[in-house]
């Protein structure tokens, strides 16, 4: 089993910037991509962002030169800083870590962007 601890959510207004951490632990070894979704209400699951354990990474074209994703391996840690915030950003952020054959997820931390 592998659980997923989402953090560093909050209020923000635009412009500003919030970091996310998503924090591994159990049996992680497996685990060969981890990424950060978005919910919002009335709007399909959105995969924001995403790393392997090669460092590729992959951006939606809504957060492209404003979010970044990087891992620390050695803390077990993914990160997502987010700058230049947008209301349209607002919604709760999920990370998740993909093995071969199941997918895990935190229970998410919620993200306003809003003056």
């Amino acid at each position: 089993q592998v659980q997923l601890v989402e953090s560093g959510g909050g209020l923000v207004q635009p412009g500003g910037s919030l970091t996310l951490s998503c924090a591994a632990s159990g049996n992680i070894v497996n685990i060969y991509a981890m990424g950060w979704y978005r919910l919002t209400p009335g709007k399909q699951r959105e995969l924001v962002a995403s790393i392997t354990s090669l460092n590729t990474t992959k951006y939606a074209d809504s957060v492209k030169g404003r979010f970044t994703i990087s891992r620390d391996n050695a803390k077990n840690t993914m990160l997502l800083q987010m700058d230049s915030l947008k209301p349209e950003d607002t919604a709760i952020y999920y990370c998740m870590g993909a093995a071969a054959s199941v997918g895990y997820w935190g229970q998410g931390t919620q993200v306003t962007v809003s003056s």
